[in-house]
């Protein structure tokens, strides 16, 4: 049973910086895509950040996070990241990530708590 394992969470001033870390604990093959989603509480689920494999790694963000957020991915070891600058308190949420392969895989989530 493959499990994701998120780090890197925290709580930081308005203005900080944080990354998150993902990590499988196992090997995963034919990775379609590697993602960021995060829930704040009362709201549903939602698209931080995505990572397509394939030719030129495509990436996309929520508009929210476009130019402070960055995702990245280490295929050898499984594992995508998510640098977070200039966070803002409306960025306050649990992180997941996410990995569609065969089957999606979701990680259990870190808390990320931007205080003003």
């Amino acid at each position: 049973q493959v499990q994701l394992q998120e780090s890197g969470g925290g709580l930081v001033q308005a203005g900080g910086s944080l990354r998150l870390s993902c990590a499988a604990s196992r090997t995963i093959f034919s990775i379609d895509r590697m993602g960021w989603y995060r829930q704040a509480p009362g709201k549903q689920r939602e698209l931080v950040a995505e990572s397509v494999s394939g030719r030129g790694g495509i990436t996309n963000y929520a508009d929210s996070v476009k130019g402070r957020f960055t995702i990245s991915r280490d295929n050898a070891k499984n594992t995508v990241y998510l640098q977070m600058n200039s966070l803002k308190p409306e960025d306050t949420a649990v992180y997941y990530c996410v990995v569609d392969a065969l089957r999606r895989y979701w990680g259990q989530g870190t808390q990320v708590t931007v205080s003003s």
